[in-house]
C-alpha cells in the first residue's frame, strides 16, 4: 500500500470512526508501523484497545500521546 493509500484510509477512518488500526496510526504520527509496534510493546507508545484481538488506536489518545511527547525548544 503506497502512502496516499493509508493516508486516504486513515482521513477516511477518522471521518467515520475515531478508531485507527497500526497502520493508519503510524501513518498520523508520521513514524513507521514498526515503531509503532515497539513503542506499543515497551509500554511508552500511545494508549490502544483491543477490539476482538485487533489493536484499536482512539484519534484523541494518539494527539495526547503527541502533546505528552512534546519537545520545548532550547532557550537563549
Amino acid at each position: 500500500m503506497t502512502d496516499r493509500q493509508t493516508s486516504i484510509r486513515a482521513r477516511d477512518a477518522r471521518a467515520s470512526s475515531p478508531f485507527l488500526n497500526a497502520d493508519q496510526a503510524a501513518h498520523y504520527l508520521h513514524i513507521s508501523s514498526r515503531l509503532l509496534r515497539k513503542l506499543r510493546v515497551a509500554g511508552t507508545g500511545p494508549d490502544y484497545r483491543l477490539h476482538s484481538h485487533r489493536v484499536q488506536y482512539h484519534i484523541d489518545d494518539l494527539d495526547a500521546w503527541s502533546a505528552q511527547n512534546a519537545v520545548k525548544g532550547a532557550r537563549p
